[in-house]
């Protein structure tokens, strides 16, 4: 006898998993009406019958959970030749989980140089804030910040950065700024980190820094992301405190000018975490220390330069 058609026995293994037609139609994305016909097509095919119909229910006959019961394996290792698979790319491949801004703002502008550097190397890069289980949900290495890195086993600092007021310079194109306090007037974006952060540098303590009066008013609008704030200050909606990781090609470019290039420096730094079956990769050990290398260079060009 010929094998049924894999569309028939599909609707019927959705049919014995879900319970029902319309709940087996649903997850298949059909109607019930192509589910019932797919079905019945298998029964003419095996001689058999697997469903009872009693008015809009039905239940499996004995030959039907027998039969079930089979093809539910063949499904089941459908899936698991799945996993395989994905456990096989991503042996090859590298996993890097960072935190979304750094994701946005900083690794995906650098890593073509790493492309460049190993065209074979695949590398898939991930944006979330919350930290990652190494070793468990599939990632190679982390960028995170701060003291949540301890939450990782082997770990190493990757850079400290620092802050800087940031503006568009269309925004002070008929505005001649004498000192520092003059930007204060602007309207003033903040950046205002989750709560397990300590927090990044406000304006209030960059209006200390600089002298400012005291009796000055600041108005302020505050982001989660440091990305959306950068994007605020080049769409001309006031000035940021951005970090110099994050505004390289901004400022290369000239949509991000620094009027008065005063720093003040992170509580806490970036660091790099990893899984140690990561160093196993065929790539591993070089992209670690590809990172460590822009880490560094990162730290020297946050850094203030001497006057």
């Amino acid at each position: 006898m010929p094998p049924p058609s894999l569309r028939a026995l599909q609707a019927f293994e959705a049919v014995g998993r879900t319970g029902t037609v319309t709940a087996a139609a649903r997850d298949l994305g059909v109607s019930p009406g192509a589910i019932s016909q797919q079905v019945r097509h298998l029964e003419d095919h095996l001689a058999v019958t697997l469903l009872e119909r009693r008015g809009r229910r039905v239940e499996m006959t004995s030959w039907g959970r027998i039969y079930y019961a089979e093809i539910a394996k063949g499904f089941r290792q459908f899936e698991l030749a799945a996993d395989a698979l994905e456990r096989a790319r991503n042996r090859s491949a590298i996993v890097l989980s960072a935190l979304t801004s750094v994701v946005n703002k900083w690794i995906t502008r650098r890593i073509f140089d790493w492309q460049s550097l190993h065209p074979q190397a695949n590398v898939r890069i991930i944006g979330k804030d919350d930290e990652p289980a190494l070793g468990q949900d599939e990632v190679d290495f982390r960028i995170t910040y701060g003291r949540g890195v301890q939450a990782h086993r082997h770990y190493t600092e990757l850079f400290r950065d620092w802050m800087v007021p940031v503006c568009s310079p269309m925004l002070i194109a008929d505005r001649a700024l004498a000192e520092p306090a003059d930007l204060l007037e602007f309207p003033l974006l903040n950046v205002e980190w989750e709560k397990q952060y300590l927090p990044p540098p406000q304006w209030s303590d960059w209006a200390r820094h600089v002298g400012a009066s005291r009796s000055q008013r600041l108005s302020t609008l505050s982001f989660t992301l440091s990305s959306s704030a950068i994007d605020a200050a080049i769409n001309k909606r006031g000035f940021a405190l951005a970090q110099l990781s994050m505004i390289g090609e901004e400022l290369a470019a000239g949509t991000l000018v620094v009027p008065f290039d005063i720093r003040l420096e992170l509580p806490e730094s970036y660091y790099l975490a990893w899984d140690r079956a990561a160093m196993e990769k065929p790539n591993g050990p070089a992209f670690h220390n590809w990172l460590l290398q822009i880490g560094r260079r990162q730290s020297l060009l946050s850094a203030p330069h001497p006057a």
